[in-house]
């Protein structure tokens, strides 16, 4: 009979949450952020990485008595140059349009000095700067390749470049951990509201008469909710593995979410049970929340990364073991929780 009122329970709150038009819009933003996450991905990506987005070939105007070093380098970043005799005639060529940018370089003290000059405000503007800025690393890798029979120690060698996709990583290291923790952040916090409602409007004490009692009613909205998160964090997976992105270690990744979901479903249930007023709960709740997901850095691997290195199949022992250790924690911190629930006297709602 519990158990039946316990699912009960779960199936009337789960059922109850199309009419919390919150939660709907926000269901429906992590739906149009999964749905469409290949195209989502090139913009956003452009937005913290703009040199990852081929727009062809800008040409910088090219001045100074040390133009021949920087045009060298410039052409194997892939920024095309323009040599002008002056300064003056290359940023002439830049106010016309003819060029982006202006690099003047001149030899100062057996130093390379370069002045770089860019569009003030515009859409070209930011990705004129990152150009600028590959052009100038390359300048300084070839005078260091250059000047090296001249050092007296060896400096550290440099490791390998990897050819690495910016698409990749802000998929793998953003996207996926975006919509996989959303869920249970969302889940703690309709928590902490079903509950919350249930005393403010007097219908726990009608649920009390059925009788169910407060333990069962805990069980019964923890259920609801810590299911939830996993069910969608599946079909957040799923609309991804749809869209052409690759996501490994499925089982894990929900055992990850679903220990993730049932801490923050104990700790706003707690809460609710005892503040008995929405606002301050939700306050409280977010912030303990947040502070929670930010301590987690403490840990030797962070949940968002453990869940982009599964994600991805570069899983390691480490991960595993944070996977296994957070299961158990939420477990035990349910079976606290629960026993603490069993103590409160229900007169007190």
């Amino acid at each position: 009979m519990f158990d039946d009122v316990r699912v009960a329970i779960a199936r009337r709150d789960i059922a109850s949450l199309s009419r919390e038009k919150t939660i709907v819009l926000a269901l429906a933003i992590q739906i149009f952020i999964a749905a469409f996450s290949s195209f989502l991905v090139v913009g956003l990506t452009s937005l913290y990485d703009p040199g990852s987005v081929e727009s062809g070939e800008l040409t910088f105007g090219v001045s100074g008595d040390a133009r021949d070093e920087l045009d060298e380098a410039a052409r194997s970043a892939g920024v095309g140059t323009e040599h002008y005799p002056t300064r003056e005639a290359a940023l002439d060529a830049f106010r016309r349009g003819e060029v982006v940018g202006v690099f003047h370089a001149e030899s100062v003290d057996r130093r390379t000095s370069v002045t770089v000059t860019v569009p003030d405000s515009s859409v070209q503007s930011t990705l004129a700067v990152v150009k600028a800025q590959d052009a100038l690393e390359a300048l300084e890798r070839d005078e260091r390749t250059r000047r090296a029979t001249h050092l007296e120690t060896q400096p550290v060698p440099l490791p390998p470049e990897a050819d690495a996709s910016s698409y990749f990583g802000f998929t793998y290291t953003v996207l996926v951990p975006l919509l996989l923790f959303l869920p249970p952040f969302i889940s703690g916090s309709v928590t902490v509201d079903v509950l919350t409602e249930e005393i403010e409007r007097g219908t726990l004490e009608l649920l009390r008469v059925a009788p169910v009692s407060l333990t069962d009613i805990f069980d019964g909205k923890a259920l609801g909710m810590a299911i939830l998160a996993p069910a969608q964090a599946l079909l957040w997976i799923a609309l991804l593995v749809v869209n052409g992105i690759t996501v490994t270690n499925v089982l894990p990744l929900l055992a990850l979410v679903s220990a993730v979901a049932l801490l923050v479903v104990v700790l706003g249930a707690v809460l609710g049970l005892l503040l008995a007023q929405r606002r301050q709960a939700q306050l409280l709740y977010s912030i303990i929340a947040l502070g929670l997901f930010g301590l987690a850095a403490l840990l030797p691997e962070h949940p968002a990364t453990v869940a982009a290195k599964l994600a991805v199949g570069s899983e390691t022992t480490v991960s595993t073991a944070t996977v296994l250790g957070l299961s158990v924690l939420a477990v035990v911190l349910y079976a606290a929780a629960r026993s603490y629930v069993g103590t409160i006297d229900p007169e007190r709602y």
